[in-house]
């Protein structure tokens, strides 16, 4: 099956899943609080649904628009701008109707139900799965460091010890640390057999970025092709899986980072890749991409070691990848406001990418658990029609004592909306011109 086919059910099922469970958190407090939920619906119902049921007070469906979920709570300023209900006298059963300690853990339901979601998910892959990590002995070759990280006194070939006097367990997961992380010292191991602690400029991650050096460690490696894109310049060219690269452009490669360099110094243009098959020479024309993409990966020679865990182990284990995992993207939530951050917030076409290429359920609930925890922390962004939204509202009400204007709240819902669609075209239009020109 396509890849593209496979993703795509993965997206779907996995949002699915998360939409009907965030709406549940918010549906089940209602319910407690003796509120009515007139609507319960996965995906958007504009104009017609296509399914509906309705059991007791509550229409349950299916939308056809897979832009999100909703429940109509009655007595509630929301999406669904009933003016109608709410210029009637309030009645028991309606939200506005309810103590604002209510409204608010009715409204904070969707947001918690998606966090504790995300670290359950983790706590049971770790405890069905276990993780995979490659230490500073596992990499006998060490890093290949850009030239912007040896100013500091990083060597080619350096092993990765330590992150701020504590052990590395994971020595790929440097570059992402570096980036999202407050480092102050990483302690290497050099080639001559020398450690050394070196300190790092306390904005690395800014200057990372400013400067797009996101991958300043990269292990040092075999140029052997592991993987092909069919659809990039290597596909085209007709490479294969075990090829080894012996050249680009006339300039010979021994490992597989000396690649990079010269493939951004030809973006674009057509060069000469020089490859051995099979104990052939072969040679083929390629054209690195914008990105100085030839369309193939490297094959991992060095060693991958497993842990298991036990129940208790996942449970405190998943509970520390769930929580950094929120930090990491809070940490880099920054970028976004700023030029070069913007042209790089994805749609579904970003999130559909989280999933492999083959179904994989080990994948599938890591993807999904990180889908959780960002939409857990979108949603609690203070923007009117988010429950972020609503929640500041509602702590303005406990605050003062009164609840904001009602003609204001509409206003507020309203603008909030454009917000929301303006921000969902502005992303997936970036995903369709990646698509188109990249």
């Amino acid at each position: 099956m396509d890849p593209f086919i496979i993703k795509a059910i993965q997206l779907l099922l996995s949002l699915s899943l998360l939409i009907v469970l965030h709406e549940l958190g918010h549906f089940i407090p209602a319910k407690l609080f003796k509120t009515r939920v007139e609507k319960f619906f996965l995906f958007f119902d504009v104009k017609f649904a296509l399914f509906k049921k309705k059991i007791g007070e509550t229409e349950y469906g299916i939308g056809w628009l897979p832009l999100g979920g909703y429940v109509k709570i009655s007595g509630m300023i929301d999406e669904s701008m009933d003016k109608e209900q709410m210029a009637k006298p309030p009645q028991p059963w309606e939200f506005r109707s309810k103590p604002a300690w209510q409204r608010l853990i009715i409204m904070l339901g969707g947001v918690t139900v998606n966090l504790v979601l995300g670290f359950l998910i983790y706590m049971m892959v770790l405890f069905v799965w276990g993780s995979n990590y490659i230490g500073p002995d596992d990499m006998p070759r060490g890093f290949a460091v850009a030239d912007q990280f040896k100013e500091f006194g990083f060597e080619d070939g350096d092993r990765i010890l330590e992150v701020d006097g504590k052990e590395m367990q994971n020595s790929l997961d440097i570059n992402k640390h570096l980036f999202m992380r407050d480092i102050q010292t990483i302690t290497v191991l050099h080639q001559n057999g020398n450690e050394e602690t070196i300190s790092v400029p306390e904005d690395i991650g800014s200057v990372m970025f400013q400067e797009g050096v996101m991958q300043p460690f990269v292990p040092i490696q075999y140029a052997v092709v592991d993987s092909v894109l069919a659809d990039k310049s290597a596909g085209a060219a007709g490479l294969k899986k075990g090829d080894s690269i012996i050249s680009l452009n006339d300039t010979e490669i021994g490992y597989w980072h000396e690649l990079a360099p010269i493939a951004n110094e030809n973006k674009d243009k057509k060069v000469e890749l020089v490859y051995k098959r099979d104990g052939k020479i072969l040679s083929a024309e390629v054209s690195p991409d914008e990105d100085g993409m030839i369309g193939f990966t490297s094959k991992r020679d060095f060693d991958i070691q497993s842990r298991e865990y036990t129940f208790g182990e996942s449970i405190e284990e998943g509970f520390n990848y769930g929580y950094w995992t929120l930090h990491d993207y809070v940490a880099q939530f920054k970028y976004v406001f700023t030029t070069k951050g913007a042209t790089q917030v994805g749609g579904f076409g970003a999130i559909g990418g989280l999933f492999p290429d083959g179904w994989n359920w080990q994948g599938f609930w890591l993807a999904t658990a990180l889908i959780s925890i960002i939409l857990a922390f979108m949603n609690i962004l203070p923007i009117p029609a988010l429950d972020g939204g609503h929640v500041m509202f509602l702590l303005y009400e406990i605050v003062t004592g009164r609840p904001p204007n009602e003609k204001f709240m509409e206003y507020a819902q309203m603008v909030g909306f454009f917000i929301l669609i303006a921000l969902v075209l502005f992303a997936n239009g970036n995903d369709i011109y990646k698509w188109l020109f990249s």
